[in-house]
């Protein structure tokens, strides 16, 4: 088996949403705001290679809106999906699974693209993974999480006939992935209805993709919940699960949204569970 980190470009978002009630006086010192308030954050993406198996956990936010929607966002950088595959030395159609870790547009945007004015599979090889109870959920959404349910993005996958269900499990109780023996399905239900968190054996560690159970690095202590959780003290008792456990088996976690680290391995300290080291995944032996 072998990881790619795959990055899909960077974004901004409100920082006094990203770490909820948390003061600004404490956060911007962790992640600087702009003159609009605006945090930037990375869209990194994960590629697990595995004889004839290519699984890429979550796209980022696509190309197919339009000026408007993106302009609320200031995308940036120079990485993009097809970029980082070739990099990779891959191509979209080599894709055989795609595993979306919530259906929330920045995770699952690529999942569908506009070609000659329909919307269509950007993968179109490969199986798509979601769960029942998180479909529903975006398919139906309530009013606070609407936005960020984008029908253009969710409803083409089960239209094409490539989407398909994992069973659901809890924080406390993975399920194996039915596409892979080596990976283990984690699921969350503060930030929305059955995040899933794949966990993966590699190179005799154990690396978690954190989607948004923990955004980055400075999401670590237990206070720093984002405002878009639906459920803020479910997932405060969901990180305080996971990170104990996370630090007991020296767990690797690999962030999505943090743009300066990667991952990190985590540690006690008085003030709590910390980072301990920061790392790029390709320097983990």
């Amino acid at each position: 088996m072998k990881l790619h980190t795959i990055e899909t470009g960077n974004f901004k978002l409100d920082g006094g949403a990203m770490f909820g009630v948390v003061p600004k006086t404490i956060w911007q010192k962790l992640n600087p705001a702009d003159e609009n308030n605006l945090c930037n954050w990375a869209m990194r993406c994960l590629l697990i290679e595995d004889g004839n198996q290519l699984i890429l956990v979550d796209n980022g936010i696509g190309n197919k809106q339009d000026a408007k929607f993106f302009s609320h966002y200031y995308l940036n950088g120079d990485a993009n999906l097809e970029k980082s595959l070739a990099k990779a030395g891959f191509h979209k159609d080599d894709v055989t699974d795609v595993f979306l870790t919530h259906l929330h547009f920045d995770h699952c945007g690529g999942s569908i693209e506009n070609n000659n004015n329909q919307l269509v599979p950007a993968f179109k090889n490969a199986t798509y993974w979601s769960n029942a109870a998180h479909w529903q959920w975006a398919t139906l959404p309530n009013a606070r999480e609407k936005a960020s349910f984008l029908k253009e993005n969710i409803l083409p996958i089960q239209e094409s006939g490539q989407l398909k269900f994992i069973d659901a499990g809890k924080i406390d109780q993975p399920v194996t992935a039915p596409f892979h023996r080596d990976i283990q399905i984690i699921f969350a239900d503060g930030h929305t209805d059955k995040m899933m968190l794949p966990q993966i054996q590699y190179k005799g560690h154990t690396v978690i993709f954190m989607a948004d159970l923990l955004p980055s690095v400075a999401h670590i202590p237990l206070p720093y919940v984002m405002a878009y959780d639906m459920f803020p003290l479910t997932t405060l008792n969901e990180k305080k699960y996971f990170l104990e456990k996370a630090t007991q088996e020296n767990y690797t976690l690999f962030f999505e949204h943090d743009i300066q680290n990667e991952c990190c391995t985590l540690t006690l300290t008085e003030k709590g569970i910390r980072q301990k080291d920061t790392f790029r995944l390709k320097d983990l032996e």
